[in-house]
């Protein structure tokens, strides 16, 4: 299946400014604006500078990406107020950084709904969401929203009867203690799965 990209995307760098940008003038990215939103995404730019000053890749996975031979192109699906975006999105441009074949974009969901159609996750427009192409821009993998320990988690929370922001507070505090290591080996076998191709 060839996928095609939204002609409105961003750099990480683009991303990071456009996010800047809407928080000095009161505004979030996405069709919807309230206090809540804002405070995420302040919240947001905290959680990416951390990571991006922090987070270095496993040994394996630095040699999987240094060794992938042809282009791959990264399209990830994002909004600046989502808490799983904000911890994911520096790994995956940190990762990108490691082999000059792959380019990586940062697409909004609010502005591509089309796009983001193509990708829900049980029906759902849950982001972050990223998508790895090849040079044909053939699809080749969807990953995303979080890592299946995180899902397991927020689900075993919600059964004991947990409110969404004691949920919202145990997923961050769990990413925080993981520091990636659950997402790093969903990464190693997706490269695996699709180095044979």
């Amino acid at each position: 299946m060839k996928i095609e990209i939204p002609s409105h995307n961003y750099s990480y760098t683009e991303y990071q400014q456009l996010i800047n940008d809407l928080l000095e003038a009161g505004k979030v990215t996405g069709d919807q604006q309230s206090e809540s939103l804002l405070e995420y995404t302040k919240l947001n730019t905290h959680r990416m500078h951390r990571w991006d000053k922090t987070y270095t890749p496993n040994a394996l996975l630095v040699k999987q990406i240094a060794e992938w031979q042809s282009p791959l192109q990264w399209i990830v699906i994002t909004e600046g107020w989502c808490g799983d975006a904000a911890q994911q999105i520096p790994v995956i441009e940190k990762l990108s950084l490691l082999n000059p074949k792959i380019s990586v974009r940062y697409v909004l969901r609010d502005e591509n709904p089309a796009f983001m159609n193509q990708f829900l996750t049980h029906g759902a427009r849950s982001i972050p969401i990223w998508i790895c192409l090849d040079e044909q821009r053939e699809f080749l993998w969807k990953w995303g929203p979080r890592p299946n320990e995180a899902v397991d988690l927020l689900q075993r929370l919600k059964d004991e009867g947990c409110d969404e922001p004691m949920r919202k507070q145990e997923l961050h505090s769990w990413y925080a203690r993981n520091k990636h290591q659950a997402f790093q080996s969903e990464i190693q076998q997706l490269l695996a799965q699709h180095s044979k191709r």
